[in-house]
């Protein structure tokens, strides 16, 4: 598999493994919060016993192997999970990806804590729920929805957001019974919004802009993504939210 300006491992096709048991406690039980005094996050909460969680991380953390997993949506463009297995440099990349851009751009990334601008919860949904089947990748809107949730970065967050992971939960084969606390503790660990600095000068080239957080239908991460005004029109209508505005004369 290659993924253009990404060519420095040995990507393969991940999708396949959505189906084995052990995936979904692999890929979300680190995100779940947990507080003194609650439950420990377990395997059991997403349907999967510690045996099969344990057999499938050797899979997702193999150097030679790195898990991909595509997430296609409108416009060519693809949010791309990759299990990033350099040896002493283990970490887990969020790109975005269209066939015309001249290399990806990079949407959040763990490397012992979570960095970049992450996605809101709108622009998740949106994604989740417009994939471009004639594209390879993930086309299920609840594995869809549950693949991007570690990226979730939103200060405000509707109350279908609990129902849609509960549903998204269950639909993937956690126990129905707990699968609202499950969510519960998914949601409760949304980092911060991303905001733009305001002031700062416009990521597309030819202006500056006052701005310090995304109007309600913006998506604030076109802010964070080094993109041109045709790219970055391309992503918004793709995200269907409003264009950045345009850069002062």
């Amino acid at each position: 598999m290659l993924i253009k300006g990404y060519d420095y491992g040995p990507l393969v096709a991940g999708e396949r493994l959505l189906e084995r048991a052990g995936f979904w406690s692999n890929h979300l039980l680190a995100t779940c919060r947990f507080t003194s005094g609650e439950a420990r996050p377990e395997p059991e909460w997403f349907g999967d016993d510690g045996a099969d969680t344990d057999a499938l991380a050797d899979v997702l953390l193999d150097d030679q192997a790195w898990p991909t997993f595509r997430i296609p949506f409108q416009g060519g463009h693809s949010a791309v999970l990759v299990y990033r297995n350099l040896i002493g440099d283990y970490g887990i990349d969020y790109l975005l990806t269209q066939p015309d851009w001249p290399r990806t751009e990079d949407l959040s990334g763990f490397d012992g804590a979570w960095y970049g601008p992450g996605l809101s919860w709108r622009d998740i949904v949106h994604i989740a729920e417009t994939p471009d089947l004639t594209a390879p990748g993930v086309h299920d809107t609840a594995a869809r929805l549950l693949l991007l949730l570690p990226l979730l970065a939103d200060d405000g967050l509707p109350p279908e957001a609990r129902t849609r992971v509960n549903a998204a939960l269950t639909a993937i084969g956690a126990p129905e019974d707990s699968a609202q606390d499950t969510a519960d503790h998914l949601l409760r660990n949304s980092r911060p919004s991303a905001r733009r600095r305001g002031g700062a000068d416009s990521p597309l080239s030819g202006g500056s802009h006052q701005h310090t957080e995304p109007e309600s239908d913006e998506s604030a991460v076109l802010w964070a993504l080094n993109l041109t005004r045709t790219q970055s029109d391309a992503l918004a209508d793709a995200l269907g939210s409003r264009p950045l505005p345009a850069p002062a004369p």
